[in-house]
């Protein structure tokens, strides 16, 4: 059996990670803020977490293509052919439909559940 912590006292190591739980919901209130999925409930208990989430689809199809890509670059590193498209630079319609494209998978991504999840879970192992 591994023994692992979330947060909580390990009594066999007498190690506090408590300080892990505030981690935890940082990060739960920023994924939130931009993903079109609302946190309904959630509970952090020693070794894992639970959460109620709900999509929002209806939220996610009425943002703009800017307000999609702010969205992402809020959390990753906006592709060069993005950070041209929001100057303005983009000249030919290929450039243009493949920021399009890209927008669309983000959109999608902004309304999944395992997006959210594998954002919150690597940050708690990097941090970890």
């Amino acid at each position: 059996m591994r023994r692992s912590y979330l947060c909580g006292y390990d009594k066999l190591t007498q190690t506090s990670y408590e300080h892990r739980r505030d981690w935890v919901e940082k990060r739960l209130k920023q994924i939130a803020n931009v993903f079109c999925i609302d946190v309904c409930a959630y509970a952090i208990m020693s070794n894992h977490y639970h959460l109620v989430l709900h999509i929002n689809t209806e939220q996610a199809n009425r943002l703009s293509e800017h307000e999609v890509i702010q969205r992402w670059i809020t959390l990753h590193r906006a592709p060069v052919l993005i950070q041209r498209f929001l100057e303005g630079e983009t000249s030919t319609e290929a450039e243009k439909n493949a920021c399009l494209a890209i927008i669309r998978t983000w959109r999608e991504r902004l309304c999944s559940i395992s997006w959210f999840m594998r954002l919150l879970n690597q940050y708690i192992a990097n941090e970890a």
